[in-house]
C-alpha cells in the first residue's frame, strides 16, 4: 500500500514534493494510517485535531490520543475545540453541516496563517460511493454523480484510490492504534444508514462493487469535463461580465438546444431554487426578478442580469463641504478650484461654485427629481431621463445624483444640470471630476 501510494503520489501529485502539508486527523482509522504513510514517505507533515464536544468524554480521549500519537510521530499538532451545540442554535445548521463549516474555516485559517501549502483528508474509495449514493438519493446533477473530489483547491485526498478495507489491513499490519467513534455505529445519520444499510447489499450484489463504481466515476468524470468545456464555450459567446455583474443575452440564449439546461448550470452556484421562475423569466416584462439568498436575476429588454444582493439605503446621504477637494465614498470624487474652462465630459464637469448651495449632497434619484440637461432647453424628469437613455432597473440604483441644496447639479457619469455649468464669464469655476 505504501508503494502503491507513493506511485499515485507520483502520478497525480508531483507538486507535493518539498511542501509543507497539514493533515486533518479525527484519531480514527483512516486518519491515523495517513499519518503513518506520510511519514513513512518523509513528507514534512503537521496534524489539525478538532474537537466538537458532542461526545462527552470521548471527544476528549479522542483530543488526547491524537496529542500522544502525534508526539510518537514527533509531528507538531494543532487542536481546536469548538461549542459545536451554539453554532448549530444560532446558525439554524444540522449537526454536520455545522461540524463541517467550522472545521474547514479552521483549516483554512491555519494553511494560511501558519503557511501550509495543501490540506490532506483521510477520505477513501467508500466513503466516495456513500457520498455518490447519498447526492444521488436527493437528487443531483453530473457533479454530484463523480464521488468525492481528488482535489479541491488546496484540499487533496490522497487515499481515494483505496478501499476501507485496504486502510483495515494496512492498520493491522502495521499496529497501527485507532480510536473508534462510536457515533459511527448509529443510524440516526444518513450516511450511516447507507454505509450500514445500502452498501452491504449492493455489495452482495457485486462483489466487484467498488472496482465497478471506480470506472464509472472516471467515465462521468470524462463526460462532465466535455460538458465543462461546453458550457465555458457557450458561456463565452452568451454572457457578458461587467463590473460586479453578468448579462446574459437571451436571444443568444434561445437559440441554444436546451438552453434551460445551460441557464440551470450556470445559475446553480448561485443558490437559485425556483427554476420554473427562473425560465418564466425570459419571456417576463422588464423588470421582473427573482432573487436567492444573496443574487439576483433581472430581466431587463433582451437581458437576463445577475448581480449580487446589496442592501441600499435610499436614504442614504453623503455631505460634501465647501473646504472639500475629494471624497472616497460613496464615489471617489476630485473637486478643485480652476481657472479655466476645458473640455468637459460625461466623468467632469465644470460648475459655478457661486451658484451652489454647500454642503452639497450625493443621493440616489427619487421619484419627483427633474433637472435642466445640458445642452437642451426646458427641464425633464429623471425618471424620464433614464427611459429615455434605455437605463436598465440596475443602472438606475447604481446612479448617484450630485445635489445643491435639492436641486440635482449632475448625474453623476451622465449629463449634468445647464442650469449650474460654468461659462467663460463665471468668476469662480469649480471642476468635479469622478475618478
Amino acid at each position: 500500500m505504501l508503494q502503491q501510494l507513493e506511485n499515485h503520489i507520483h502520478k497525480k501529485f508531483p507538486f507535493l514534493s518539498g511542501k509543507k502539508l497539514l493533515l486533518a486527523v479525527s484519531g480514527g482509522i483512516d486518519s491515523m494510517v495517513l499519518v503513518d504513510l506520510f511519514s513513512k514517505l518523509n513528507f514534512e507533515i503537521s496534524v489539525a485535531h478538532c474537537n466538537f464536544q458532542l461526545r462527552g468524554d470521548e471527544s476528549k480521549q479522542d483530543e488526547e490520543f491524537v496529542k500522544t500519537q502525534s508526539e510518537k510521530y514527533n509531528i507538531i499538532t494543532f487542536i481546536k475545540t469548538f461549542d459545536t451545540e451554539t453554532y448549530v442554535n444560532i446558525n439554524k445548521l444540522s449537526i454536520q453541516q455545522a461540524a463541517r463549516e467550522l472545521r474547514y474555516d479552521w483549516f483554512n485559517d491555519l494553511l494560511e496563517k501558519e503557511g501550509f501549502d495543501y490540506l490532506l483528508t483521510a477520505h477513501h474509495l467508500d466513503d466516495s460511493l456513500e457520498t455518490f449514493l447519498i447526492n444521488f438519493t436527493r437528487g443531483t446533477g453530473i457533479d454530484g454523480l463523480t464521488g468525492i473530489p481528488e482535489q479541491n483547491g488546496k484540499i487533496l485526498r490522497p487515499l481515494l484510490i483505496f478501499s476501507r478495507k485496504e486502510i483495515e489491513n494496512y492498520a493491522k499490519k502495521n499496529n497501527i492504534s485507532w480510536r473508534e467513534d462510536s457515533s459511527n455505529g448509529s443510524d440516526k445519520y444518513f450516511r450511516n444508514k447507507i454505509r450500514h444499510h445500502v452498501v452491504p447489499v449492493l455489495k452482495e450484489l457485486n462483489p466487484s462493487l467498488l472496482e465497478s463504481f471506480e470506472n464509472t466515476v472516471k467515465n462521468l468524470s470524462k463526460t462532465n469535463f466535455l460538458v465543462k468545456n461546453t458550457l465555458t464555450s457557450n458561456f463565452k459567446n452568451i454572457a457578458n461580465k461587467k463590473n460586479d455583474a453578468i448579462y446574459f443575452d437571451i436571444d443568444k440564449l434561445i437559440k441554444l438546444e436546451n438552453y434551460k439546461s445551460y441557464l440551470y448550470e450556470w445559475l446553480k452556484p448561485f443558490d437559485f431554487s425556483d427554476w420554473q421562475s427562473i425560465y418564466d423569466l425570459i419571456h417576463s416584462q422588464s423588470g421582473k426578478q427573482i432573487f436567492s439568498e444573496n443574487y439576483r436575476l433581472l430581466k431587463d429588454r433582451n437581458q437576463l442580469i445577475l448581480t449580487k444582493t446589496e442592501i441600499n439605503n435610499e436614504e442614504d446621504v453623503f455631505l460634501i463641504n465647501k473646504d472639500e477637494n475629494s471624497i472616497l465614498k460613496p464615489l471617489n470624487l476630485s473637486i478643485c478650484n480652476q481657472s479655466y474652462i476645458s473640455k468637459p465630459s460625461k466623468s467632469c464637469i465644470f460648475v459655478n461654485k457661486e451658484k451652489l448651495k454647500f454642503p452639497l449632497k450625493l443621493r440616489k434619484w427619487q421619484e419627483g427629481d427633474y433637472f435642466y440637461p445640458s445642452g437642451m432647453q426646458g427641464k425633464k424628469k429623471v425618471s424620464k431621463y433614464f427611459k429615455d437613455e434605455k437605463f436598465s432597473l440596475l443602472e438606475k440604483e447604481d446612479t448617484w445624483l450630485l445635489c445643491s441644496d435639492n436641486e440635482v447639479v449632475w448625474i453623476i457619469n451622465h449629463r449634468a444640470d445647464q442650469r449650474f455649468l460654468a461659462n467663460n464669464n463665471t468668476q469662480q469655476i469649480l471642476k468635479i471630476e469622478l475618478q
